[in-house]
């Protein structure tokens, strides 16, 4: 069996359930796939998993509500324990890089973290992931009777959802006490769609000039083509952006069908959080920049001038 932690928010399962679907499948593993969810008042999030797994087992509880690495670990690792699973997939988010090196040492299993691709070969899981701040691809493999794996968001495509729904099963989970409570929290306001859900995202870096600039330029591209605002790490270190909008290796990884770079000269850290994007475009003055390497299109030239040619056109 593999089993699969689907995280979700706000009642609805997150894209990184389907490609941890699409990642499990891949594996061709007997057993079939397993979802797993975890939380209080899951019932909708459930029925979404049930289409993108074989079963799905459901832990609602209100000891669930709020997430806790060491209750999601000790959750997870009961149920692969039980279920004999003999791989587990976790979404390589900041939660899911929290609590995995628990679940792995509860079940004392390898880890294999924030990987981009994952094949079986005879038993042996092959992976790869980045490495000395991306300028190294490494590969590695784990072959133990279970494997505790973390993906890296948008390495895979995500799984299409089926029409026939899979069963559903309550669990019984046997919960430690809870020694970290949260008392409060608070939500970034925008009215534009998540980074990484985003088919179309538009993204600027110093080349802009000013967080002035960013606005005008950036968002006012965004605007006019729908699209979510992504960021360099160095505008958002120069405070210009919040860290919610950095794309690249320690920021988000995005996978849309176009991804547009505005003053973005490509540094490597940055091309790893965007690379699979399908189309990019890229727009800078260096016709010499790295960005262009990867680029499936290229403008050269001051983005201070084509930009709001673009924004014209498209209000036409």
């Amino acid at each position: 069996m593999i089993l699969i932690v689907a995280e979700h928010a706000n009642g609805k399962l997150s894209k990184s359930a389907y490609e941890l679907a699409s990642a499990a499948r891949g594996l061709k593993r007997e057993g079939g796939v397993t979802a797993l969810v975890l939380g209080s008042g899951v019932a909708s999030v459930a029925a979404s998993a049930a289409l993108i797994a074989d079963q799905v087992l459901v832990g609602d509880s209100a000891e669930l509500a709020q997430y806790d690495a060491e209750v999601w670990s000790a959750a997870v690792a009961q149920i692969a324990a039980e279920g004999e699973a003999e791989v587990v997939l976790i979404a390589g988010s900041r939660s899911g890089r929290e609590y995995s090196p628990r679940v792995a040492v509860k079940l004392d299993a390898p880890l294999l973290e924030d990987v981009m691709s994952l094949k079986d070969e005879g038993g042996v899981l092959h992976a790869e992931h980045y490495t000395f701040l991306t300028r190294v691809t490494e590969r590695v493999e784990a072959k133990a009777p279970v494997v505790v794996v973390t993906v890296k968001a948008g390495a895979f495509a995500p799984a299409v959802p089926g029409t026939t729904a899979a069963e559903q099963f309550d669990v019984d989970l046997e919960l430690p006490k809870r020694r970290l409570v949260v008392t409060g929290s608070t939500k970034e306001k925008t009215g534009r769609i998540a980074l990484i859900e985003a088919d179309i995202v538009v993204s600027g870096g110093r080349g802009v000039g000013t967080p002035e600039g960013f606005v005008q330029l950036v968002e006012g591209l965004a605007d006019q083509l729908g699209a979510a605002v992504g960021a360099t790490r160095a505008v958002v270190d120069a405070g210009w952006r919040p860290y919610s909008e950095q794309v690249g290796q320690t920021g988000k990884t995005v996978q849309p069908k176009a991804y547009i770079a505005v003053g973005i000269s490509g540094a490597v850290q940055h091309l790893s959080g965007m690379n699979k994007s399908k189309c990019i475009v890229a727009i800078n003055k260096d016709g010499d920049a790295p960005i262009f390497k990867i680029a499936d299109y290229g403008i050269v030239g001051d983005v201070k001038e084509i930009v709001p040619a673009m924004i014209q056109e498209l209000r036409k």
